[in-house]
């Protein structure tokens, strides 16, 4: 009989002991990620472009019923920035409001407005200021309420050029004013710089020789209230002529948005 211990028994290999390792399996979590990422940014275009299309419309809307313009009254709403965290805030950035030809108060000229801070909750807004636009003859029409004999008026910017006749001893004679315009304290300013009497240039210190206190009165600085014809939340601060245009400078009281009192006319005194 052999002698076994002669030949001892070897162990196996690791690798013929252990079973061998399952594959494994590649890990999902980053697919998963970048699909909700991409769900969550399709959601968030989309509600920005819904934003975009509603935003507009609801502004336009709340001008036109604030300020009772017609329903129909051409107005162009422009946004900035993105819409969607401004509305998660509760309040606007930035509003640009324009249109080409809107009536206030008697006065009929293209209006442009920027606001900034509108809360969308109601309430008064940050601040706003515009211009108002308007072509010679409505500015014609503002001259006439002052004492200056307005039967023609020229744009020669930055001036405007009124002729007309002043009576004197039963005669009227042919006047023309260079002026100045401008604004304060709400109110249209007119400057004389230069004036022509019978078609003959002279010094405006002449007018008083000449007509007496009607000369006096027409070389004075000429204030007229336009208060009355524009909303009470609107405030004139500059008027200058650009082309064939008087452009007036306006400031707009916050709180326009949600006083009645200051969306009606103003007063004069």
């Amino acid at each position: 009989m052999s002698d076994t211990s002669a030949y001892p028994t070897l162990p196996l290999p690791d690798d013929l002991v252990q079973p061998a390792p399952r594959p494994k399996r590649r890990a999902r979590w980053p697919w998963v990620l970048l699909i909700i990422v991409v769900v969550l940014a399709a959601l968030a275009v989309t509600a920005e472009l819904v934003a975009r299309a509603v935003v507009p419309n609801v502004v336009r809307s709340l001008v036109i019923e604030n300020m009772d313009l017609p329903a129909d009254q051409q107005l162009d709403v422009q946004t900035y920035g993105l819409l969607v965290p401004q509305l998660v805030s509760g309040r606007l950035g930035r509003l640009d409001i324009s249109s080409d030809n809107v009536e206030l108060g008697g006065i009929t000229g293209a209006v442009d407005v920027m606001a900034t801070g509108i809360p969308l909750g109601g309430g008064a807004i940050g601040h706003a200021e515009g211009t108002v636009t308007i072509p010679e003859d409505q500015f014609a029409a503002l001259v006439k309420k002052s004492d200056l004999p307005v039967d023609e008026i020229a744009f020669d910017a930055p001036d405007v050029t009124v002729s007309g006749g002043v009576p004197v001893l039963g005669l009227s004679i042919p006047v023309s004013l260079t002026i100045t315009p401008g604004a304060d304290a709400g109110e249209l300013l007119l400057t004389p710089v230069s004036a022509t009497l019978g078609g003959i240039d002279i010094d405006l210190a002449q007018l008083a020789d000449r007509l007496g206190g009607i000369g006096s009165g027409l070389a004075e600085t000429h204030r007229i209230c336009i208060a009355d014809q524009l909303p009470a939340g609107l405030t004139l601060t500059g008027l200058k002529i650009v082309g064939d245009t008087a452009v007036a400078d306006v400031d707009v009281d916050g709180r326009i948005a949600v006083d009645p009192a200051l969306q009606e006319n103003g007063t004069c005194p």
